[in-house]
């Protein structure tokens, strides 16, 4: 990318304040964001990450978490996550913001200019979240600014008291999204209002000022078709202008190498990546590898590079289960290998790489205790750091062919990469059978000469010649959900 990004990063998200709870027992003190010890900085910039997403910094709500307190469907689910979970362990949703200062308990604006730091000393970015839909209902500007809210009526009110509340004598809507009931923890924001749109704008140029990137929560509920069929009659007409080209455009004027990530789904990446945004994630792709088989995958792989260098691929975030409780074993290793190695941003989540399997919900402080797989550990590390210096230059899916009597090719998914040199060969079994197949190299020049293949992961090498790779191609064999992640020399 043109302002200093790699092409293809690499982010990994920290859930914050259990991140740092759990440091505080590590070391037998409180650990705020501004005195990390070094060690563990060291251990978050391993090899191949270029950012850290730190999630959950801003001031939470007070009213959002006496919510919470006594939510008893809540409640139920903290206790399912964490069985001995305790009133201070509830601390309130990061997404029930009430104001984007960083908590005074995680470090507040100093401690999260130190973290930055020792990031940035590492070579790694800070990306950091904002939440364009809705707010905290006591949040100022629910009485400062009630024009940037959707209002209602008493009717309203009377009619869906669980939508709808009020503030200073004027009825406000609670924040939803067009297909479920509305969380009664915020107030929703109206995307139509100008003066709501400036102050997006100002407070995303605040916040771009703390970090090198900003994840947007929910973008597309702000588009205007979305909004628009949301709201309805109580927004109005939509602005002749998109709210995320209004935005974005005036954030740009002050931070030109920001780097924006959209929360999309609903098929709406390609909406949010015209509109402005450098990463929209790629949900589909999760579902396939989460649920599908290998045609599934390598159809939704065949949409245009632009395209696919705009998207950021996942096997698990805050909002989506662990990896390793829904892709166990040989399938979440192929699936990891795929994300890694695809073009566009990855991104790995806090956990996921030592198969902790219990989703903490956002309200809480506290990670139960889980034991590391070392060898999991040790897979990541060695895939993160064989991706990083791969994903540059022209990327290509392969075809791959069998034999009649032998179609298990069609398990198989292969892509190359190659930009001068060196040339590198990503093929992945994604079955759970064994496949074997011949996969259709890309290169000029293969013929008349010895080739050594080394794989990144487990360091085989094969020696091949370069006839038979120009002629027939590789032959590969592969057990259940088997990979090879090689380069060619």
């Amino acid at each position: 990318m043109s302002n200093g990004w790699p092409s293809a990063p690499a982010v990994y998200e920290i859930f914050a304040w259990p991140w740092l709870t759990g440091l505080s027992r590590r070391f037998g003190r409180d650990v705020t964001l501004g005195d990390v010890p070094p060690e563990v900085w060291d251990e978050v910039a391993v090899p191949g990450v270029d950012a850290v997403w730190l999630m959950g910094v801003w001031e939470r709500s007070p009213a959002g978490l006496a919510l919470a307190r006594t939510d008893e469907q809540l409640q139920s689910s903290f206790r399912e996550a964490l069985p001995d979970v305790r009133h201070a362990d509830v601390v309130g949703s990061p997404y029930c913001v009430r104001r984007y200062r960083v908590d005074d308990r995680l470090g507040g604006p100093d401690g999260l200019a130190e973290a930055r730091a020792r990031l940035r000393a590492r070579g790694v970015r800070l990306i950091l979240d904002y939440v364009p839909n809705h707010v905290a209902p006591d949040h100022p500007a629910t009485a400062g600014h009630p024009e940037w809210f959707v209002q209602g009526t008493p009717e309203d009110l009377a009619a869906d008291p669980a939508s709808w509340f009020t503030v200073d004598g004027r009825v406000l809507a609670h924040g939803r999204d067009p297909f479920f009931p509305a969380w009664p923890d915020v107030a929703q924001l109206n995307g139509f209002d100008p003066g709501l749109r400036d102050a997006t704008a100002a407070v995303l140029s605040e916040i771009g000022g703390q970090c090198d990137g900003i994840r947007c929560d929910m973008a597309m509920l702000l588009t205007n078709e979305v909004f628009a069929r949301t709201w309805g009659r109580h927004v109005g007409a939509a602005p002749a202008v998109e709210f995320w080209p209004y935005v974005l455009d005036r954030v740009r004027e002050r931070h030109p190498d920001l780097v924006l990530i959209a929360e999309a789904y609903w098929d709406m990446e390609w909406t949010l990546q015209r509109q402005g945004f450098d990463f929209c994630y790629d949900k589909r792709l999760y579902d396939r590898l989460a649920g599908d088989d290998a045609e599934a995958v390598r159809k939704h792989l065949a949409a245009d590079r632009d395209y696919q260098d705009g998207l950021i691929r996942f096997l698990e975030n805050h909002d989506e289960p662990r990896a390793a409780a829904a892709l166990p074993g040989g399938r979440g290793r192929a699936a990891a290998v795929a994300i890694a190695t695809l073009p566009g941003a990855t991104m790995w989540h806090d956990g996921q790489f030592e198969g902790r399997r219990t989703r903490l919900p956002v309200f809480l402080a506290r990670f139960p205790d889980e034991p590391a797989d070392e060898d999991l550990v040790s897979f990541h590390h060695r895939l993160v750091a064989a991706a990083a210096p791969m994903r540059v230059g022209e990327w290509r899916m392969l075809e791959t062919r069998g034999w009649p009597d032998n179609p298990s090719h069609r398990d198989l998914l292969a892509w190359a990469w190659h930009d001068d040199t060196p040339r590198h060969l990503v093929v992945v079994n994604f079955s759970d059978r064994p496949a074997q197949g011949l996969i259709e190299l890309p290169w000029p020049g293969l013929a008349g000469r010895k080739w050594q293949l080394i794989d990144l992961l487990d360091g085989q090498v094969f020696e091949r010649d370069g006839g038979e790779l120009a002629g027939s191609g590789l032959y590969v064999d592969l057990p259940p959900w088997g990979t090879h992640v090689v380069t060619l020399s």
